[in-house]
């Protein structure tokens, strides 16, 4: 935690509700941090005097926004599907790959293979990239271990880089993943597996519970159970729901008021309402449509209807392995006909929703002061220029991070 006084901001994205617009702007402005949070926010030339005497950082005209919130990874992984990647390319779909003991299966059985500290390392090499590109607060999933061991090692892992990087992580058990190999003649063997023995190892790691509720992972009525059983550890729902078919995922998100409905590609209008009235927040992948050559997700329908929006990497070795959230808004406005204001609100306020923290994803008084400085003047160059590396300086807690 430090105090810094940041001047010459040539456009300042605040996403402040008390400001006009849906990003709040604020043209030539400062902001000051005291002792890590946002002390005073406002046009330069209103600074108070005795702000002025922070240690400064001037931004020489450059925009400034809230940090990125990646609220859907799975970070936490061992092995490569590159091969599986080029297979898509040549015609296999996912399921077809899936069935065959690739997908999910692959990266699984990668990952029990690995150990603690070799999962470690990897993982924190993607966190470190990610935070560079300017994401300060990441959602991780466990979900690649399938069995009470590996899947505690990776919420473990998630603890660490919490710990050792100055990025915040929200770690959420995802044991419901798929079923297992060895449990396939057996599904509700395992689903008694994850209630009676994940759950109760993995609640103390993590704050919330996901269910891949979808054709080929688990149905509503087991995903119903399991989001009970985890609620009674004190785990919030979450569900990956609607990405592969119309799997009633989204439904039981709001009948449940699950915190996040996440992928959503085949939803009603039924689901829409029921979102909307659930409060849940519906989690976007835009790069997984991308690189599962599908139609982008629903950005449009979702956010006209006002079900809250947010957008994240979905960083995992499959079907996105991404880890820059700048990506994801470029393409988000590019594919997802999402503006470049909502895909900039989705991927840090829409983000903080997700995660359900009200002092993140916005710069005012009392906020966290977690910043982006950008090589532009604008954040509109950020879908105006995908691919480019556009973070100059990070800041986490008000202190200078990377740049």
């Amino acid at each position: 935690m430090t105090d810094l006084v940041l001047t010459g901001i040539g456009q300042l994205v605040t996403n402040d509700p008390q400001r006009d617009g849906l990003l709040g702007l604020v043209d030539e402005a400062a902001v000051a941090i005291k002792a890590g949070r946002v002390a005073w926010v406002g046009p330069e030339r209103e600074l108070l005097r005795e702000l002025r005497d922070l240690p400064e950082l001037d931004c020489a005209g450059r925009s400034v926004l809230p940090g990125f919130i990646d609220a859907h990874t799975h970070l936490a992984f061992a092995g490569n599907r590159a091969e599986e990647f080029a297979r898509r390319l040549r015609g296999e779909t996912y399921e077809e790959i899936l069935a065959a003991g690739g997908g999910i299966h692959a990266t699984v059985e990668a990952t029990r293979a690995t150990d603690s500290m070799r999962l470690l390392d990897s993982s924190i090499q993607r966190a470190k990239r990610m935070l560079g590109y300017g994401t300060t607060t990441v959602e991780i999933k466990s979900g690649y271990g399938l069995e009470t061991e590996t899947e505690i090692n990776q919420l473990e892992v998630a603890a660490a880089i919490d710990d050792e990087l100055a990025i915040d992580v929200v770690p959420t058990f995802l044991g419901a993943h798929v079923i297992p190999k060895e449990f396939i003649g057996d599904r509700a063997g395992y689903v008694r597996l994850v209630i009676d023995e994940m759950l109760p190892a993995a609640a103390p790691l993590a704050k919330y519970c996901d269910v891949f509720c979808d054709e080929g992972a688990f149905t509503v009525d087991e995903a119903r159970e399991i989001l009970a059983a985890a609620s009674g550890h004190g785990l919030r729902a979450r569900m990956h729901a609607n990405q592969l078919g119309h799997s009633g995922g989204a439904a039981l998100a709001a009948e449940l008021g699950a915190v996040t409905a996440d992928h959503l590609d085949n939803i009603t209008s039924d689901d829409v309402a029921a979102l909307k009235a659930a409060g849940t927040v519906a989690v976007l992948l835009p790069t997984v449509s991308l690189s599962l050559r599908l139609p982008a997700p629903p950005a449009r329908r979702l956010w006209d209807a006002g079900v809250p929006v947010a957008i994240a990497t979905d960083c995992n070795p499959g079907t996105s392995y991404v880890e820059n959230m700048q990506l994801v808004i470029a393409i988000a406005s590019l594919e997802a006909a999402l503006s470049p204001e909502e895909a900039v609100w989705a991927a840090t306020r829409g983000g903080a929703m997700a995660i359900e923290a009200e002092d993140k994803g916005v710069i005012k008084p009392g906020a966290v002061a977690d910043f982006v400085v950008l090589e532009a003047d604008s954040y509109v160059e950020i879908p105006y220029r995908p691919g480019t590396d556009l973070v100059r300086i990070v800041i986490k807690n008000g202190k200078v991070v990377a740049g």
